[in-house]
């Protein structure tokens, strides 16, 4: 955990104006440096441009990175879907704020607290002051409750940040479209609108129990599946108390050197979430965070899936709903015009697009969905990557980077529009899972996996 910081700027005027400084000094030099490289050649000033914008877009990038809250968190949200409306350079600077994760110092968080929760219930437990996770609106930190020991996490949001919300969207969107870091269209006043209800939604604590109430139910029955309860004693708006669950990172070591089989139970675990989310329930995280997940090792009993963090759960639109099953549908059986049509429906070409650019993004869809289709029908681009049992080679095959580069190419043809909100969490709820199996090492058959859902695509 890096060292705390000793205060963060919550008012409005405070963070309105270090956006100000920060957004002039980038366009200030922006300006400059490229008035200067007019002078090169015209493929060195291409060159110069796009270094130049680089540059300036990190230093942006690192000043407000400083603000903490809501600043930070609509940086990383504008840096999944970048390439849609920002140019390349700022796209990869705002990737750098996925890494701010300094904490506050224990004399600023207790802050929301007090003001959260009567002294009396503070009383009741015991924190630790030293945080077990920091992010961009709020960070946890461990505490028991003296009377029974029970072992708890307080979620706490940073003092004031909740309220600076509305002043940092307007900031953040003014300065990108002044200072030409960001076009100043209605395709990115929509997106941008999306990005204002999502962070909405995630410094709302409350929503966040009941959406963390209500995945605990469906898991109930379901042995694979750790979710925290919610401790509505010490719980508020703005602080949200879960049991504590143990459990180690997908991605450490401790799950390297679990045996194949026992790596393959907790893929298909993390598999079936993603399908039982979009086919069943209509509703999903839409963060694939590693950080959302944590393995409980057994030794007696068949390791468990813990699933943290449900601020981030959002519905499909119906219609979106629809079409994604009909791409998986005509994905998995190689239906070309079902997933065309699907497409279609949700306005990602018009009747101007080229049957070509169609039939490429078609391809796209087989290659993503490769791992679940029956094999002995449609093989693999890759025959190797399927072994004699049928089990799928899931960190051989790349998958997820080639599905990207894929999709990249297409993305950047003029005959797509930009795809719905929804239909993009679909598609990185998908490319999220699939690194995940990645990182597994899985090998299992997908088809397998996929079949108990398929009856679940025509409804």
């Amino acid at each position: 955990m890096k060292k705390g910081l000793g205060r963060i700027k919550t008012g409005k005027f405070e963070r309105r104006m270090s956006m100000l400084r920060a957004g002039f000094s980038a366009g200030a030099r922006l300006a400059g440096r490229s008035a200067t490289n007019l002078i090169n050649t015209s493929e060195n000033r291409k060159t110069g441009h796009k270094k130049i914008l680089r540059e300036e877009a990190d230093r942006f990038v690192e000043q407000i990175g400083q603000l903490k809250g809501s600043v930070v968190k609509i940086g990383q949200m504008m840096a999944l879907w970048g390439e849609h409306y920002l140019p390349e350079e700022v796209t990869l600077a705002l990737h750098q704020l996925e890494d701010q994760t300094s904490p506050v110092d224990w004399e600023v968080i207790k802050v929301t607290l007090e003001q959260e929760l009567d002294q009396s219930l503070l009383d009741e437990l015991e924190i630790d002051p030293q945080p077990i996770g920091a992010a961009s609106l709020g960070q946890v930190h461990k505490a028991t409750r003296k009377a029974d020991g029970a072992k708890l996490c307080l979620k706490i949001q940073y003092p004031a940040i909740a309220d600076a919300i509305e002043t940092d969207l307007d900031a953040v969107s003014t300065l990108m479209k002044l200072f030409r870091l960001a076009p100043n269209t209605k395709e990115f006043d929509l997106w941008f609108a999306e990005i204002r209800d999502l962070l909405r939604r995630e410094v709302d604590y409350k929503l966040e129990a009941d959406t963390t109430r209500r995945f605990d139910e469906r898991f109930q029955d379901d042995d694979r599946f750790i979710v925290p309860k919610i401790f509505e004693r010490y719980s508020t708006q703005k602080v949200l108390c879960l049991s504590f669950e143990q459990g180690v990172p997908i991605a450490s070591q401790v799950m390297r050197n679990l045996s194949q089989e026992r790596r393959n139970h907790i893929a298909k675990a993390c598999l079936d979430v993603c399908w039982m989310e979009i086919f069943r329930w209509g509703e999903m995280q839409t963060d694939p965070n590693f950080g959302n997940y944590l393995v409980r090792i057994n030794e007696d009993a068949p390791d468990q899936l813990v699933l943290l963090d449900f601020g981030a759960v959002r519905a499909f639109e119906p219609d979106i709903l629809r079409a994604g099953k009909k791409l998986v549908s005509g994905s998995l059986f190689h239906q070309g015009e079902t997933i065309a049509t699907a497409l279609r429906n949700i306005g990602f070409y018009t009747s101007q697009t080229p049957p070509k650019v169609i039939q490429h993004f078609i391809e796209i869809c087989y290659v993503t969905i490769e791992p679940f289709v029956n094999h002995d029908k449609f093989p693999p681009e890759n025959p190797e990557l399927i072994d004699d049992a049928g089990c799928y080679d899931w960190a051989q095959s790349r998958l997820a980077t080639r599905t990207l580069l894929r999709a990249k190419d297409a993305a950047l043809s003029r005959h797509f529009n930009v795809p719905p909100k929804d239909f993009m969490y679909f598609s990185r709820k998908l490319i999220g899972t699939f690194t995940l199996m990645s990182v597994l090492n899985a090998k299992i058959n997908g088809y397998k996996v996929i079949q108990p859902h398929l009856g679940e695509l025509d409804q």
